[in-house]
């Protein structure tokens, strides 16, 4: 079985972390049954760029068992676990992924993916799609559809779509609601301030901290932080973003003048440049910084080396550059995703939520692949609410049902007051 990975003598130790996993995904627990009863992907090839982590094993085994052939690499070369890794490959995972790897050997993992000839491509960040569209288009026509599972990917191929370049259907799972309402927003707060302790051990309590972009996942941890006891302040450019955290309670500034008054710095906005020169120049002594969205260009690391007269790695995933007028800037997980190169990423009992989005997001495109267009879905209502009803089932919680009178109600434009 042809796989690469960091070591497979690991994968007893990766294989203890699934279980764990599987033991808090109670959802994707259901509907791996229900796959292996009915094998919806029997035939087919599912290709996935995905963060490696143990939640992910189950996803990917939960599509393996519906019958699918399964290929794997990572959607980052600081996110990869590399136990879970060698687990997966033993479970007979096409899988090519490691920390640590170069750009050149990224896409070398995700062409090895590609080579495997995907009915359906699973994404977080758009680079498989992205890849077929600009170099293997000759894959385009065995194509079902893809998938999307992050807020970047998404703006991208949203993109892609106005200017009519995307040659195959997407479904966007980042925008379903149990989605991005629980995993973009506690999923991100809580791992995003995990990798920050994790690689500094800093107490947020009366630290001023700055959190750029106040998105779904830009709320999410300056909540957390807040609950630490951190004073927040938020810079924004949407005007609605702005003035909804001026509303919860936080300073709202540009970054030019948050850089002289933050203590630990958190970008999260999917786009570029957020954090550059002219920011580090005003920061403290001592300044943290870190980013939360899926690529490594929100922060400036180009221009802080520029600005540094030296560097060394102080801590795990934390390196100390000493400007030219001696102040310190401390830079977690080299400017990548802290909370899954820092930390472990999302908790299993969130990423239960996500991961089912796209298992019935997959089983969906199978049945209905033929009428979709070259355009970018939103996962259907009636997956969304059976996943929302399944996951209060495993919680042990009931709620109410309306009545005939009043569904008919709800409906009606003849009853008024």
């Amino acid at each position: 079985m042809d796989y690469k990975v960091k070591d497979i003598k690991l994968a007893k130790q990766g294989k203890l972390k699934i279980e764990w996993a599987e033991d808090h995904m109670p959802v994707l627990m259901k509907i791996r049954e229900e796959f292996k009863k009915k094998k919806p992907f029997k035939g087919l090839n599912i290709g996935c760029c995905l963060h490696v982590t143990k939640e992910t094993a189950v996803l990917v085994k939960i599509l393996k068992a519906g019958g699918a052939k399964v290929g794997l690499c990572q959607s980052n070369p600081l996110s990869t676990q590399d136990d879970v890794a060698a687990a997966l490959a033993e479970e007979g995972i096409h899988i090519y992924a490691w920390r640590g790897c170069n750009n050149k050997e990224y896409y070398w993992c995700l062409n090895k993916v590609l080579d495997l000839k995907p009915t359906i491509t699973v994404d977080d960040g758009a680079d498989l799609i992205s890849t077929i569209h600009s170099g293997r288009q000759e894959l385009i026509d065995d194509v079902y559809a893809g998938q999307e599972e992050t807020t970047t990917g998404v703006i991208r191929l949203r993109a892609m779509e106005k200017d009519g370049a995307l040659k195959y259907p997407i479904i966007a799972v980042n925008d379903t609601p149990t989605k991005h309402l629980f995993d973009n927003y506690y999923g991100t707060g809580q791992s995003t301030i995990d990798g920050i302790l994790r690689s500094t051990n800093i107490m947020f309590a009366g630290k001023t901290f700055v959190m750029a972009g106040y998105g779904d996942c830009g709320g999410g941890i300056a909540e957390r932080a807040k609950g630490m006891g951190a004073n927040v302040i938020v810079t924004e450019v949407s005007p609605v973003r702005a003035l909804k955290a001026a509303m919860d309670g936080y300073r709202v500034m540009t970054m030019e003048e948050a850089a002289k008054l933050g203590d630990i710095f958190v970008t999260s906005t999917g786009d570029r440049d957020i954090i550059t020169k002219k920011h580090f120049k005003l920061m403290k002594n001592g300044a943290i910084v870190a980013n939360s969205g899926h690529f490594n260009v929100e922060v400036d690391v180009k221009g802080l080396e520029e600005l540094a007269k030296y560097k060394k790695e102080i801590r795990n995933n934390t390196v100390e550059y000493t400007l030219k007028n001696g102040k310190k800037i401390y830079l977690l997980s080299e400017g990548r995703l802290v909370n899954l190169a820092g930390a472990e990423g999302h908790p299993c009992n969130v990423m239960d939520m996500s991961f089912a989005n796209h298992a019935l997001s997959a089983d969906y495109v199978v049945k209905n692949h033929k009428k979709l267009e070259n355009k970018v879905y939103v996962v259907p209502e009636e997956i969304d609410k059976r996943i929302a009803r399944l996951k209060l089932g495993t919680m042990g919680i009931e709620i109410d049902k309306l009545t005939k009178k009043q569904e008919k109600y709800l409906n009606s434009w003849q009853e008024g007051t």
